[in-house]
């Protein structure tokens, strides 16, 4: 068993007996060469969760520049790094490339000074971002930019440049085979998340009585329904954005504020904020009434919930949700109905609004059609439906559970690795 010494660092922690802390400083260098009048010579790139990727010119995903002269050069082999708006861990922070190309300009891009250091660079600094340590660099806590003269400050780990390539090589391997686990697994909550969007489409749509007469419902997106069944609209069995009465509300009641991220899947996290008074800018909601999405991703995703359960009755919600109120039709039916891939598919297409964030027409929900069945049926098709998506859904956690498992295991590995805890 190697010797072990503390570093002094207390993200990094301790490290081999012969390794040494130094600055990034010693390792890599920065300079922003722009690319100017040349910019039609190179490739677009973009730094994303899945790497650095190649990104058509003409993309109009996200912002969009004029002209790309100011943009920067990166080359194969070089790192770059986005450490803007940091409170945000979520988004992609480190990449190495593959590829030379131009990138943004607000990105930083370290050159390293021994060609051997840029892969075990980027598995370093990427273990920091997994760790999100780059967001808690500085005296002040939290900081929302760091800057190349920043970047270049950091701890860094002096290696061998022997030991440097067996720790890629080793974390190459693993990294192959957990990511391969990790892509399987993903596919396969896709297909259990297909599986239970067909189920629910059967059910809401042809009924779960199997060969009963049916009929042309005239509706091409709803096909065939059962016979006694009828057709209608969602504004003449529900109230669309429905009043609260908050009369028997005082100062000191209870008004949960609810984020569109809060409502998914059919189900809500309750106080995720709390106000004390009713505001116009939020959409108020009571107790039994369908709350759904309006924007994209969300809409697709499955950001609905029956708001069951409430404490104080009444609620608040972001400005970015429908509430829907079910008068001539159970409430758990339409809940259903509007998660079917059909409906899910035409209110898509009636999307608008300018690069990734696009909602769906109030109108198009308001008038679209919708099977009726009988009061009865509807239960029996939401009984239904309570019990098999249930069972999709514990499927879906499993797989979810094992997803979390291996994405914790990479990043201990990764940890473990180019800190030196672990001895390839």
């Amino acid at each position: 068993m190697r010797k072990m010494k503390d570093s002094g660092i207390e993200w990094i922690g301790e490290i081999p007996e012969d390794w040494e802390i130094i600055k990034t400083k010693h390792c890599y260098t920065t300079q922003k060469n722009v690319v100017g009048d040349k910019s039609d010579e190179y490739e677009r790139l973009a730094l994303t969760l899945q790497g650095v990727i190649k990104r058509p010119k003409d993309d109009s995903t996200g912002l969009q520049p004029e002209a790309f002269n100011g943009y920067q050069i990166l080359k194969e082999n070089e790192l770059v790094f986005k450490l803007i708006d940091l409170e945000n861990v979520s988004t992609s922070r480190v990449g190495y490339s593959p590829y030379n190309g131009i990138v943004s300009p607000a990105y930083i891009v370290l050159t390293p000074r021994n060609y051997c250091e840029s892969k075990y660079g980027y598995y370093y600094f990427i273990s920091m971002w997994q760790r999100e340590i780059f967001n808690h660099i500085g005296d002040d806590g939290v900081r929302s930019s760091l800057n190349s003269s920043d970047l270049l400050n950091i701890p860094y780990l002096l290696v061998t440049n022997e030991e440097k390539n067996r720790i890629v090589c080793c974390l190459d391997r693993k990294c192959t085979e957990i990511d391969s686990v990790i892509s399987k697994t993903k596919a396969t909550i896709e297909e259990y998340k297909k599986l239970k969007q067909s189920v629910i489409t059967q059910a809401v749509t042809k009924g779960i009585i199997p060969n009963r007469p049916m009929k042309d419902s005239g509706i091409e997106w709803i096909g065939e329904i059962p016979q006694e069944w009828k057709i209608s609209k969602i504004k003449y069995v529900s109230d669309f954005q429905p009043i609260c009465d908050t009369s028997h509300l005082n100062a000191e009641s209870i008004i949960t504020y609810t984020p569109m991220e809060y409502i998914k899947n059919g189900y809500y996290i309750e106080n995720t904020a709390i106000f004390s008074s009713v505001s116009s800018s939020l959409t108020p909601y009571c107790e039994g009434d369908i709350v759904i999405a309006k924007v994209t991703p969300c809409f697709e995703n499955g950001n609905i919930a029956i708001m069951n359960n409430l404490s104080s009755g009444f609620g608040m919600g972001s400005s970015e949700l429908f509430v829907l109120r079910a008068k001539n039709i159970k409430k758990e039916f339409l809940f259903y109905w509007l998660q079917n891939q059909n409906f899910i598919k035409i209110a898509c297409s009636t999307m608008t609004g300018t690069g990734g964030l696009k909602r769906v027409s109030p109108q198009f929900v308001r008038n679209s059609m919708l099977c009726l069945p009988s009061k009865n049926e509807q239960q029996e098709i939401a009984n239904y439906l309570d019990e098999k998506c249930s069972e999709i859904d514990k499927l879906i956690a499993k797989k979810e559970q094992l997803l979390t498992e291996m994405e914790n295991y990479k990043k201990a590995v990764i940890y473990e690795y180019v800190t030196g805890k672990k001895e390839v």
